[in-house]
């Protein structure tokens, strides 16, 4: 009697199990890479935010010691190396003279700045290397996203 219950009954063989195990590991990799694969462009993001907010702080040194911001032509590399005429200069204001961002594109520097009410702009130009467009990562940035 109780072989014959057994042989009725419904149960998962060996194979069925290893199907459905195998199914579960190919939808966890899945999510898995799909997180590691974001994560260098956020990471990326984060570098040039951190970029922009160091030569902010370098730029604002700078500016006490010479009196002006530097000229769009003097550009970044002002932080570095002092331009003709800055005879206050009392820099370097930054560690290594780096001035592209993660993408390898140049940060873009204007003095005095296209946005009123700002005395310079930084902008990284965002993994599409293009100006203009939403991946744009700016230093008035921060400030529009806490209003």
């Amino acid at each position: 009697m109780l072989k014959k219950i057994r042989d009725d009954q419904a149960g998962i063989t060996l194979i069925e199990l290893l199907v459905v195990i195998t199914i579960l590991g190919i939808l966890a990799t899945a999510v898995v890479t799909s997180g590691i694969m974001k994560a260098p462009g956020k990471a990326k993001v984060g570098v040039a935010v951190t970029s922009i907010a160091s030569f902010e702080t370098s730029l604002d040194f700078y500016m006490k010691d010479v009196d002006h911001y530097p000229s769009t032509e003097e550009g970044l590399e002002a932080l570095w190396k002092a331009p003709d005429g800055a005879d206050e200069w009392d820099g370097p204001y930054v560690k290594k003279p780096q001035f592209t961002d993660p993408w390898k594109n140049p940060y873009i520097y204007r003095s005095p700045s296209d946005r009123p009410g700002y005395y310079y702009e930084i902008i990284s130009m965002g993994p599409d290397g293009k100006e203009g467009t939403e991946d744009d990562i700016t230093s008035w940035m921060e400030e529009e996203t806490t209003k």
